[in-house]
């Protein structure tokens, strides 16, 4: 009987017990007595599929690649990890731990996915960025540089994670949404719509950064804090409690809103001012200086 076998196992590694793999019949783009990877046994690389690895990449543990995945290059996929669908490792990356890389994802350059994280549909990790813990990055989401992804928190849609910026704990990054520079996305806190926050920015707690907002510099977004529209708050200015910042609004210097206030359409709040209680500050108003308006 023909043996139906997509490979066998080849040469041994001179010091690890791992096995190249030798195609013994054509497959997608792989022709029989192709020299594939290393894997350290059959339960590494399905049978089915069109699943292969190349290269010098390496395969070992309990990790399992299949569907019609490709692990090449240098890459390495250990412990645990399972690479499936039409997902790509390539370059020098790693995945390992329980981790998951499913569908069309892409994790290359130094990029690592690791614990028990999950890179799903078309995203993509590169970059020296980690995803770890329990972190998800799906839809056509891009993390890269030396960005980190950890605890709970979700990167989905298009949104984009660069730099050093850092998205953890149960934040959620969405839509078109970017993450940049030094910037920190933590605590339960949304970056949604096409929100930016960069620079040493924070965004933390139960904030909500929505609409075409920035917020950068050193600024801090928290508590149930929701900058919307237009808005920009920059330089070291806080934006707190169950504040609102929307419209065509700026708020920057070293100033603070809090409590309950407002600004909306094209107010400025700046320098040293705070706006606080329930105040409103609204169409064209400015509040400068040491000023401080509350209700």
């Amino acid at each position: 009987m023909q043996n139906t076998n997509k490979y066998r196992l080849g040469e041994k590694h001179s010091s690890e017990n791992l096995f190249r793999v030798v195609a013994q019949r054509d497959f997608g783009q792989v022709k029989a007595g192709a020299v594939g990877g290393w894997i350290e046994s059959e339960n590494n690389l399905s049978q089915d599929g069109l699943a292969w690895v190349s290269g010098k990449a390496l395969v070992s543990g309990d990790a399992q690649v299949s569907g019609d995945a490709q692990v090449f290059d240098h890459a390495q996929v250990c412990d645990n990890a399972w690479v499936s669908g039409d997902a790509r490792v390539f370059s020098h990356a790693r995945v390992s731990g329980d981790a998951l890389v499913s569908g069309r994802a892409q994790v290359f350059d130094h990029a690592q996915v690791c614990d028990n994280a999950q890179v799903s549909g078309d995203a993509w990790v590169f970059g020296r960025a980690r995803v770890f813990d329990d972190a998800w990055v799906s839809g056509d989401a891009r993390v890269s540089g030396h960005a980190l992804v950890s605890d709970n928190a979700r990167v989905c849609d298009n949104a984009q994670v660069s730099g050093d910026a850092l998205v953890f704990n149960d934040a959620l990054v969405s839509g078109d949404a970017r993450v940049s520079g030094h910037a920190w996305v933590s605590g339960d806190a949304l970056v949604f719509n096409d929100a930016l926050v960069s620079g040493d920015a924070r965004v933390s707690g139960h904030a909500w950064v929505s609409g075409d907002a920035q917020v950068s510099g050193d600024a801090l977004v928290f508590g149930h804090a929701w900058v919307s529209g237009d808005a920009r708050v920059s330089g070291h200015a806080r934006v707190s409690g169950d504040a609102r910042v929307s419209g065509h609004a700026r708020v920057s210097g070293h100033a603070l809103v809090c409590d309950n206030a407002q600004v909306s359409g094209h107010a400025l709040v700046c320098d040293n001012a705070q706006v606080s209680g329930h105040a409103l500050v609204c169409d064209n108003a400015r509040v400068c200086d040491n000023a401080q308006v509350s209700e």
